[in-house]
């Protein structure tokens, strides 16, 4: 059986490793939130293949301290939940900031994107970016455009040589 500090050491690292690996990390308040407010936002972040978990302060500073990231530490006061994704960068930002919309409770601390710590104004700047999904039919919208005017152009040439003939 493992004692506390063993587990303790093992949380950290657990944490050390998620923010590490995790893209976009965002830090919360969630103090005020009701059981099934917490269960709706998390089936939410779920969804969308994001962690979000509940770590003590004191373990969560030991992470940042071993990473670097010890700037968020200012962040980590009163009931904390961390939202890890690994994948997407804007999408915690979006979930959460939509969720705090409609429940005022929640309150984004602000968080880390790809290693560099942000605030709360870059967490609601980043959760007005389009999704991955989103700038990619954007992209690809834009590469689809050209194509089209060139097929419209061939016709429309085609069309002016057949009435010539």
């Amino acid at each position: 059986m493992m004692g506390v500090r063993e587990e303790k050491a093992q949380l950290v690292s657990e944490i050390t490793q998620k923010l590490r690996d995790s893209k976009s990390t965002i830090i919360t308040d969630y103090r005020g939130l009701n059981v099934a407010e917490v269960t709706e936002l998390r089936k939410k972040l779920r969804e969308a293949g994001i962690e979000y978990r509940v770590y003590k302060n004191t373990l969560t500073r030991r992470a940042t301290k071993e990473t670097g990231l010890d700037a968020i530490d200012a962040q980590l006061t009163g009931p904390t939940a961390i939202a890890f994704s690994f994948e997407d960068v804007v999408a915690p930002a979006k979930i959460l900031n939509d969720f705090a919309k409609n429940h005022k409770a929640l309150e984004i601390k602000g968080g880390v994107v790809e290693g560099r710590v942000i605030d709360v104004e870059e967490v609601t700047a980043l959760a007005t970016l389009p999704s991955r999904e989103g700038l990619l039919s954007m992209l690809l919208s834009v590469l689809q455009a050209p194509m089209r005017n060139f097929a419209y152009a061939v016709k429309q040439v085609a069309d002016q040589k057949e009435q010539q003939a």
